[in-house]
C-alpha cells in the first residue's frame, strides 16, 4: 500500500478474511438494530440459511446484494469494509464485542426511556471509577 508516496508493509489478508469480516460487519450492524438473522433475510429476500452464511463469511456477499444490505442496514457500503486491515487483529476481541454488541441489542429493546437513562447512568458510573482506578 502507498500512503502519501511511502510504501507501508502490512500482513496482506486472503479473500476468506475480508469474507468473514464483511460478514462480521453484516452481524454487527443487524445486532445492534435488534434484527434476528431470520428478519434479515426476509427483508433482502434470503432464506435463513443464506443470511446465516453470509454472517459467517462463508458464502460470498454479492456487489448487489451488498448494496441491498446497506439499503436495509442504513449504513454506507464502506461500513462493511471498514478497519478491515484489522480483521486478524478483532479476533483477539471478539468475546468482548460480542457482549457489547448484546448489550447494544438488549438496550434499543427497553422501551421505558427513563430505564434506558438509567442504564445509562449506571455505565457513565462504572467507566468513571473504571478510569480512577486505572
Amino acid at each position: 500500500m502507498l500512503r502519501q508516496g511511502i510504501a507501508v508493509k502490512r500482513k496482506s489478508l486472503n479473500t476468506q478474511d475480508i469474507e468473514r469480516h464483511v460478514g462480521q460487519r453484516i452481524r454487527e450492524r443487524r445486532t445492534m438494530l435488534g434484527l434476528t438473522q431470520q428478519q434479515l433475510a426476509e427483508l433482502i429476500d434470503v432464506t435463513y440459511q443464506q443470511a446465516h452464511k453470509y454472517e459467517r463469511g462463508i458464502n460470498r456477499v454479492s456487489a448487489g446484494r451488498l448494496y441491498e444490505l446497506a439499503m436495509v442496514l442504513g449504513v454506507d457500503v464502506g461500513y462493511f469494509f471498514a478497519d478491515v486491515e484489522l480483521a486478524s487483529e478483532e479476533e483477539s476481541l471478539s468475546g468482548r464485542q460480542r457482549m457489547c454488541l448484546d448489550l447494544a441489542r438488549n438496550f434499543s429493546k427497553i422501551g421505558d426511556e427513563r430505564q434506558q437513562e438509567a442504564i445509562a447512568q449506571l455505565a457513565r458510573v462504572l467507566a468513571r471509577e473504571s478510569d480512577e482506578d486505572a
